[in-house]
């Protein structure tokens, strides 16, 4: 865990809400100095802290509604400081909570350096970042509507289709084998939206990629170099961690992708377990898509497979093998090096 630990001389805590903010801003000896409710605009907040501009610190909960914020601190010049809301127990632990006194816990943790600190994405990157996420979404709905059109066969006791539906080009003439009208048109209704989200996810597909060229091309081949490696996922690891230094070693990168699993212990007694929503769930997505497409498209990747299932057993093969994807993605975010496909499987 990461704690802002830097000295300011006015230190201003914000609980902010879509319409609404309240601002709390201490000295640094810890007098209230502003403590009041304010409309969540530009306009309203940079009239506040004009006075204290200076030599000042802003510090936000990581919620939905930041980006703003951040990017006017630093077009202001100020420091910005986004706290890690799951983290964050002082403003949930009082007998009263609302906006003024978590407003007033925010600036009180920054100012004595122990405010749990979260990651403050580039802005140039979060529009992209943004859509990738909303990409998967749509991938899983369009999921949904293909997997009824492969197993209307089993009910009805219809002829084997032979070929998957994932592929536009074998959907054609799919409702024709089944006798019953209105069997044939749940198979035309749901090919129809199957039709419509495969043209919907290409659009975003080639929206993600012009400008993902332009950020860093050479990064994209490198992680795309990968167990299972595509384009697409390899941008969801790019756009997932840009910033490598935020992990100094490999177990810091896969706790990160959610994929170690931490337990609580006091006095050598262990009480279950903890922080399994610290981290991103894009990259434990990404890291299990890519143990599976790995393991599919690779003779060695299935050999490696066939090798874990012998020993932990076949239902926790991949299970295993995504943490093995995440520590070879290591190496490709701190250097400069490809994946090499004999290392990973022997390691």
């Amino acid at each position: 865990m990461r704690f802002y630990t830097h000295q300011h001389k006015h230190y201003c805590g914000i609980d902010l809400h879509a319409r609404t903010m309240y601002v709390c801003m201490l000295d640094p000896s810890g007098p209230i100095v502003v403590h009041k409710n304010l409309r969540a605009t530009p306009e309203d907040f940079s009239r506040v802290i004009a006075p204290y501009r200076a030599d000042l610190v802003v510090a936000g909960e990581g919620l939905f509604t930041w980006y703003w914020l951040s990017d006017l601190c630093a077009r202001a010049g100020s420091a910005f400081v986004l706290g890690h809301a799951l983290s964050r127990k002082a403003s949930h632990g009082g007998k009263a909570k609302n906006a003024k006194i978590d407003a007033h816990n925010i600036a009180v943790l920054v100012r004595g350096g122990r405010l749990p600190r979260a990651y403050v994405y580039p802005p140039e990157m979060g529009a992209t970042r943004d859509l990738l996420r909303r990409r998967c979404p749509l991938m899983r709905q369009r999921a949904e509507l293909l997997a009824p059109m492969q197993t209307t066969n089993s009910p009805y006791h219809l002829p084997e289709l032979g070929k998957t539906r994932a592929d536009k080009a074998n959907r054609e003439g799919g409702a024709e084998h089944c006798p019953e009208p209105r069997v044939r048109k749940t198979i035309e209704l749901d090919g129809a939206l199957s039709d419509h989200y495969d043209k919907l996810v290409s659009e975003v597909a080639l929206s993600i990629t012009r400008p993902a060229t332009g950020h860093d091309a050479q990064s994209c081949s490198r992680r795309q170099s990968g167990p299972g490696g595509g384009q697409l996922l390899a941008l969801v690891l790019r756009y997932e961690s840009p910033d490598s230094s935020r992990f100094p070693r490999v177990p810091d990168f896969v706790s990160y992708c959610r994929l170690v699993t931490c337990a609580k212990e006091s006095a050598g007694t262990r009480h279950g377990r903890a922080g399994q929503k610290m981290g991103t769930p894009q990259l434990t997505w990404a890291c299990a898509a890519a143990a599976v497409l790995g393991l599919r498209q690779t003779q060695p990747g299935k050999e490696d497979c066939a090798t874990l299932e012998r020993k932990p057993g076949k239902g926790q093969a991949l299970t295993v093998r995504a943490p093995k994807v995440a520590r070879a993605v290591y190496p490709r975010l701190t250097r400069e090096h490809a994946f090499a496909l004999t290392r990973f499987v022997t390691a």
